[in-house]
This record gives structure tokens, C-alpha cells and sequence, in this order.
């Protein structure tokens, strides 16, 4: 894996950049529409792909790991395979959820043991096993196994916390080094930044990262809790201290506004549930602000559901029509809102990349933040 940095904001940190994989580039800053099962929700890979424009996905090792299962995955041949995906795929660790689970779960040096979601089953995750499911997922980018600290965590556990992430990290890394990939492709390891929203704790946390020399590094632990602005600091932070020449990951942030601040701190890659998982519920994101489809105000609007989108279902479907399946919930609905929030994002990245490269982004994303912030 190799990242090419083509241009910088000289009034900011934004930059772009190529990130060269064995299943193709990906030009930074990149949207990662998550996958979690394999499949990202509502919407056919040849639509992620054609349409809305993707360059990698992301898939969850929690979810996979319990459903189809690794043996599946192996006979399959990885994940590409399976899903038909043939562009890079980037797996999280699982930490997340396993953590999430906090009534299923007990932490101990040597991992996580927790009870599944489907069937109450008991499983362990450490270090060395997390890694070995993701190699028989084959992502292009694996994450590193890790505690992610809750937004409000006192300094005393964010400390401890973040300790059992390094000692995790080291096995995390050994485990990689020991290990080879089944597919044919290479693969890479990322690890995560963790320390809550205490700089002290950041900064070594990043400076530990950055010793790996690792083809990437990942920002864990933010939109989780903690106010927006110490988001912001934080990424400050702990981008001072990462390799400028390695690519950064801002992981599950967030809205559109979230995105843009963290490009001009230096953030290449994103994800998050936000553009599938709102337009679900019938929030639509636009050039404009966001759109709550199920609001009266469009059942007789029968202009395109946006003029400037990108995608097919913005110009074939007029407001009021999708109004009309929110309120009726019909399937289409979700289709149409999740296919639409995600090239919208894809959009958000690629007008970024684009004003990187001219050398107007500070003084464009100062023109477009108002609008994308407000609701219509």
C-alpha cells in the first residue's frame, strides 16, 4: 500500500492524496459507506459502485465474524468474493460493538469475552483472534483490536483504557507480522489513537502509532459523547503528531459539516452510519441543508428530489413522490433516501478534493458550512 499526497490547502491542513491498493485507488478525502454484514443497507453493489461512486466500504468483523461465519468466508474466498465487491474493503476490529455490549460482555487483559446478539453464544475476542478473523475476511485495511473509551470517561479510566489499547496494539502487530494473507492481496494494518478527550493522553497515544510505522493510522474514540468542539481539538492533536506522509482515518464521523472540519485538520478517510441510517428515517442531506422527507411541506412538491444531487433517484423522483413512500413505508423509500445520502457524501468529498487541488478550499468550505448546517 502507498499514499501519494498530490496537493495542500496553504491555509489549512487539508491536502489530497492517492492511497494505492492491490483492488485500486482511492482518492482521498474518501467517504466509506459502512457495510456492516457485508452489504450496505438497501442498496446493490453495482448502485455503491456505478452510481454513487464508492471506492472502498467498510465491513464489521463483530457482524461477520457471528454471521456468515469464518468458515463461510474461507470457502468463499474473503469477502470480495462473497459480496461481489471488487474495489478495497476496510474491516473494523469489532471493538465497538463488543463494547457497545455492555451487559454481554467482561474485559480482561487477555480480551473480550461477550455473548452474541443472535443467540446469547459466548465468544472471546483478543487481540490475536481479531486479527486472524480479519485476515479471513481479507480487507485491504484491517484495524487494530481496541477499547473504544466512552466520550464522557473520567481521566483516571481513559488513562487505564488507553494503556490496555498499547498492550492490545503490540499483540495486535505481532500477531499481523506473523501472518500472511490467504487471498493473493496484500493487506495492511491501521492502528487506532484512543486517550478521550484529554490532549496529554492523545498525544502519547499518537506518538506510540506513529513508532509502528504503520501504512495508515486511525482516529478512534470521538463522536461519542463529547461535545463537538473537543472533537476538533482532539484531531488537532493527534495530527500534529502522525506521519503526514501516512493516511489518516477519522473513524464513524459523521455529518457533513463534521466531515469538512475534518479535512481542513488534516482527516483523508471517513465513515459513517449517518447517510444510510438517516435516510431511513427519512432525512435527506443537500448542497441546501437537510430535508425531513416525511414533513407535509413536500407532498406536493413535485420538483426533483434534488436538483443538484449526483445520483440517478435525485432527478428520476420528484419530492412529493418520495414523500408519498416515507409516510406509506414502502421499501423504495429507503432505497431512494440511502442511495441519495451517500452519493451526496461522495459529492461533499470529491467537491473537497477538487478545491484542495485549486487552492480555494478554506475560503469554499467557509461559503458552503451555513447551508449545509440548516434545515429546509
Amino acid at each position: 500500500m502507498k499514499f501519494d499526497i498530490e496537493a495542500t490547502d496553504s491555509r489549512s491542513s487539508a491536502r489530497a492524496g492517492v492511497l494505492h491498493t492491490d483492488h485500486g485507488d482511492i482518492h482521498t478525502p474518501i467517504f466509506m459507506p459502512v457495510g456492516t454484514v457485508g452489504s450496505v443497507k438497501a442498496v446493490h453493489m453495482h448502485e455503491v459502485k456505478d452510481d454513487i461512486g464508492a471506492e472502498i466500504i467498510l465491513g464489521n468483523t463483530y457482524h461477520l465474524y457471528l454471521r456468515p461465519g469464518v468458515d463461510v468466508l474461507k470457502s468463499a474466498g474473503g469477502l470480495h468474493r462473497f459480496n461481489s465487491w471488487n474495489r478495497p474493503i476496510l474491516t473494523d476490529s469489532g471493538g465497538f460493538q463488543v463494547f457497545s455490549l455492555t451487559h454481554r460482555r467482561k474485559m480482561s487483559e487477555e480480551g473480550v469475552v461477550f455473548r452474541s446478539h443472535i443467540d446469547g453464544s459466548k465468544h472471546l475476542f483478543s487481540p490475536e483472534r481479531v486479527m486472524d478473523i480479519e485476515r479471513a475476511i481479507g480487507a485491504d485495511i484491517m484495524m487494530a483490536f481496541d477499547e473504544c473509551t466512552p466520550g464522557d470517561a473520567d481521566y483516571r479510566y481513559a488513562k487505564e483504557s488507553l494503556a490496555l489499547t498499547e498492550r492490545w496494539l503490540d499483540r495486535c502487530f505481532k500477531r499481523f507480522n506473523e501472518t500472511e494473507p490467504l487471498y493473493g492481496h496484500s493487506q495492511s494494518l491501521f492502528p487506532i489513537v484512543q486517550g478521550c478527550v484529554y490532549p496529554d493522553l492523545r498525544r502519547q497515544a499518537a506518538e506510540k502509532v506513529a513508532e509502528y510505522g504503520a501504512d495508515g493510522n486511525a482516529i478512534g474514540g470521538l463522536s461519542v459523547g463529547e461535545p463537538t468542539e473537543a472533537m476538533y481539538d482532539m484531531i488537532e492533536v493527534v495530527n500534529e503528531v502522525l506521519p503526514k506522509d501516512k493516511p489518516r482515518y477519522l473513524m464513524g464521523v459523521g455529518t457533513p459539516a463534521n466531515i469538512l472540519e475534518g479535512i481542513e485538520r488534516g482527516v483523508d478517510m471517513f465513515d459513517c452510519i449517518m447517510p444510510t441510517r438517516n435516510g431511513r428515517n427519512g432525512q435527506l442531506f443537500t448542497w441546501q441543508g437537510t430535508m425531513n422527507m416525511r414533513n407535509a411541506k413536500w407532498a406536493n412538491d413535485h420538483s426533483p428530489l434534488d436538483p443538484q444531487g449526483t445520483s440517478f433517484v435525485d432527478h428520476t423522483y420528484s419530492r412529493a413522490y418520495v414523500r408519498h413512500l416515507m409516510v406509506s413505508q414502502e421499501i423504495l423509500a429507503l432505497q431512494i433516501a440511502s442511495i441519495h445520502n451517500l452519493a451526496f457524501y461522495l459529492d461533499l468529498v470529491r467537491t473537497a478534493r477538487q478545491h484542495i487541488i485549486q487552492g480555494d478550499f478554506t475560503q469554499w468550505k467557509a461559503s458552503v458550512l451555513p447551508a449545509l448546517s440548516q434545515r429546509l
